[in-house]
């Protein structure tokens, strides 16, 4: 790279952290999650506002080309910001299932998760879907992304929601976290699946063929099953051992060592990195037992906090670069989207919840935290436009629809919680603890 191409890259990468932190904290000034500033950010950058009144300005700071080397920085940071997100929600798979919330977790999970994923992988077998499909030209995988955009609840935003709102002890937050951690293990294998078989149609020339996806499935299962049983009690030894001294005298560089193990093996098997990256963090802490546990916590927030502050700001800058209101852009799609997949959450989680045996407030409370699709629904969208499956007009909508779900998430607890009104009847009035300045939970994001 010339001096002229890392001066512009160092002006991109400014503009890019700066713009998404001090956005990011004006959101949080004006009670909306923290992602929404971030992302506002990139769309201020992108095509929309700066591309459309200087694009020679734009390209020349950002890149004009694939081959471009800012284009070709700012695309690995992004992909970099998307991992680590993935791998600090996975370190906070742990400590969320306590033995009251089994009963409604199942329920919660058996009804509030399947009814929607079904319900849309019915409608969407009905739908045009040529205006959903990107360049893998693939229909099954189109279907199961949109059944995974339904049903989508975000780990990081609603952990971060909770954490600012002081709620995070409460037994409503532990329930919700539970729900989110098993859903979207469940819901991130499914978009393994989809993307075993955009590979295999894009491979075929547009046939999908069953022996490959066949292959590609059963690698995704095989790598998830050894994730989250047989790996984590691997790491547990490994990190234990005399002669691992990296893990000893450097955790942090033990943990970035098995977070990039598990992505390059993830994608020598073609399976996806994302998903790879949430096991490893499971791994992290799913390995360990309470004085391990104590040991990590410092490495583990030191990661999140850099991580927070520069990768994952710009991972969602970048994609609200991405965002394109001046073609890729159906308001339509998104109103009708927004409203149908809302609208089956809420019903689907309400019959869930009173299953359970909660009723009134709670119910409204469950249902609104649930329909969050904040961080991992921004995620599916990146993971299914890259691999080619949805078109740009939906990726829009994807991304729209998890920041707007996410703003009526914070939205309508900040306002239970100002009115004195229980998350949960059996906990009776909430005893809000803000966050203690320096300190961070354990499942921390940023965003």
């Amino acid at each position: 790279m010339s001096t002229e191409s890392l001066g512009s890259l160092a002006l991109a990468l400014l503009l890019l952290v700066a713009g998404a932190n001090l956005l990011g904290l004006l959101a949080v000034r004006l009670r909306q999650p923290r992602v929404v500033g971030e992302i506002l950010a990139g769309v201020v950058l992108g095509p929309s506002l700066l591309g459309l009144l200087a694009p020679q300005v734009a390209a020349q700071i950002f890149g004009d080309g694939d081959k471009d080397p800012a284009t070709v920085v700012l695309g690995f940071l992004y992909h970099l910001g998307l991992l680590l997100l993935m791998f600090i929600s996975g370190t906070s798979a742990r400590n969320v299932l306590s033995r009251e919330n089994r009963r409604p977790t199942a329920w919660l999970l058996g009804l509030g998760t399947v009814l929607p994923f079904c319900f849309a992988l019915g409608v969407a077998s009905i739908l045009p879907l040529g205006a959903f499909m990107g360049e893998a030209r693939s229909e099954a995988a189109v279907i199961l992304v949109i059944a995974i955009a339904a049903a989508v609840t975000s780990i990081p935003v609603i952990t971060k929601i909770f954490y600012d709102l002081g709620i995070l002890h409460t037994r409503f937050a532990s329930l919700m976290l539970g729900v989110a951690v098993l859903e979207d293990i469940v819901l991130w294998g499914f978009l393994a699946l989809a993307t075993a078989i955009a590979s295999a149609t894009v491979a075929a020339g547009g046939q999908a063929v069953a022996g490959t996806v066949a292959v590609h499935v059963g690698i995704n299962i095989a790598f998830v099953v050894l994730g989250m049983t047989v790996l984590p009690r691997l790491l547990r030894r490994m990190s234990r051992a005399r002669w691992n001294v990296v893990a000893r005298q450097s955790p942090i560089a033990w943990i970035i060592a098995v977070f990039l193990a598990y992505v390059s093996v993830a994608a020598a098997l073609d399976v996806t990195l994302a998903f790879a990256a949430f096991l490893a963090g499971f791994a992290i802490v799913g390995g360990v037992d309470g004085t391990e546990t104590q040991r990590l916590r410092a490495p583990l927030d030191a990661i999140a906090h850099v991580s927070g502050a520069v990768f994952i700001p710009i991972y969602f800058a970048i994609v609200g670069y991405r965002l394109d209101f001046t073609q890729g852009f159906s308001p339509l799609m998104l109103v009708a989207f927004l409203v149908g997949s809302t609208l089956v959450v809420v019903v689907s989680i309400g019959v869930a919840a009173r299953l359970a045996g909660f009723r009134g407030l709670d119910i409204v409370n469950l249902a609104l935290t649930h329909n969050a699709r904040g961080g991992p629904g921004i995620v599916l969208a990146s993971v299914a436009f890259d691999a080619g499956i949805i078109s740009a007009p939906f990726f829009t909508t994807l991304v729209l629809t998890a920041v707007l779900t996410s703003q009526a998430c914070g939205f309508w607890l900040d306002f239970v919680l100002r009115r004195g009104w229980p998350l949960l009847a059996t906990e009776g009035p909430v005893e809000q603890r803000p966050p203690v300045l320096g300190s961070a939970p354990a499942p921390v994001h940023p965003t």
